[in-house]
């Protein structure tokens, strides 16, 4: 193969594998936001789950108890935050910012035994395909768990648009009292909501200390939490809207170490900054059209509902 097709190829898969923990993440968070929760605690979950799932897999031998331990780590603590926001109606920004704080100071407590631990990232791929000539090097030699975020996302597609359960979802995320007047149980349609948010979070944390830097690092996530949660808005709530923005974002972390490996005469921390760069001039740029988000947003998103008030 052509060096440049090579690098081109190399960096179209490095992307992939960046994007992956990215829309992990806000897939979780879009579900959590259809139903009319906002989740500022992502990056303390997928903090916490990364040092759980890390430690699960060297104690283990066994990455996919890893994905697991990281899965239930990030639904205990979504589940704790369902208590806080849903049952007792505490403020729901303050509380994922309180889980965030909590989520770092306790993924650095526990990650203290694992500091200089790593993992070997065993190569995989998709059989006869990863050897197709730029193709497979570039989409088919990923780790499975990329596969399987592609396929989480054509589900929650489905389930939100083409199932009567989604349909329910979205009536709670736009109208939780005309919702709570037809039957449905608010409160624990928004617990399912944010239990799979937490498991989604989880699985982006676990994700990060066992495939794409297979070791622990204290602050690992670096962010990623809140570009997940940018991405939502940037998505307009849709899942493959999502899934086309995780790949841009993680194209543009890429770029940036692409960019001085080349040598490029740019400070190194100007390139650091290129995605949270990139997170706030989209932010900046969707906030300009008011009424395109309104259009697309849950009527209800960050307002609590009490059943026995209604």
């Amino acid at each position: 193969m052509d060096a440049s097709l090579s690098s081109l190829a190399s960096l179209i898969a490095s992307s992939i594998n960046a994007g992956t923990p990215l829309m992990l993440a806000a897939l979780g968070l879009l579900i959590n936001e259809k139903a009319g929760v906002v989740n500022l605690g992502a990056e303390g979950m997928m903090l916490v789950a990364a040092i759980i799932g890390f430690a699960t897999a060297v104690n283990s031998g066994s990455p996919a108890l890893g994905f697991a331990a990281g899965a239930a780590a990030g639904m205990l603590l979504a589940g704790f935050f369902a208590w806080l926001t849903v049952w007792l109606g505490t403020n729901q920004y303050a509380t994922g910012l309180a889980l965030t704080l909590f989520g770092g100071g306790a993924s650095a407590y526990i990650g203290i035994a694992y500091v200089g631990s790593s993992l070997h990232n065993v190569a995989s791929g998709i059989p006869y395909l990863e050897n197709i000539p730029f193709l497979g090097r570039a989409l088919f030699r990923q780790h499975p768990m990329v596969y399987l975020s592609l396929l989480l996302c054509a589900a929650i597609a489905w389930f939100l648009y083409r199932s009567r359960a989604g349909l329910v979802l979205r009536a709670v995320g736009e109208s939780p009292s005309s919702a709570h007047a037809l039957g449905y149980n608010v409160r624990r349609i928004r617990l399912a909501a944010l239990l799979f948010g937490g498991a989604c979070c989880g699985l982006a944390g676990a994700f990060l200390s066992l495939v794409y830097t297979p070791q622990w690092v204290e602050g690992m996530v670096a962010g990623r939490g809140w570009i997940a949660l940018a991405l939502t808005t940037f998505a307009t709530w849709r899942p493959a809207r999502v899934l086309i923005g995780a790949y841009l974002f993680g194209g543009v972390t890429i770029l940036s170490f692409y960019i001085q490996a080349k040598g490029v005469a740019i400070p190194s921390q100007l390139l650091s900054m290129l995605p949270y760069l990139a997170t706030i001039v989209v932010l900046v740029l969707i906030s300009r059209n008011a009424n395109w988000i309104k259009l697309n947003m849950p009527a209800s998103l960050g307002k609590n509902f009490n059943p026995h008030s209604t």
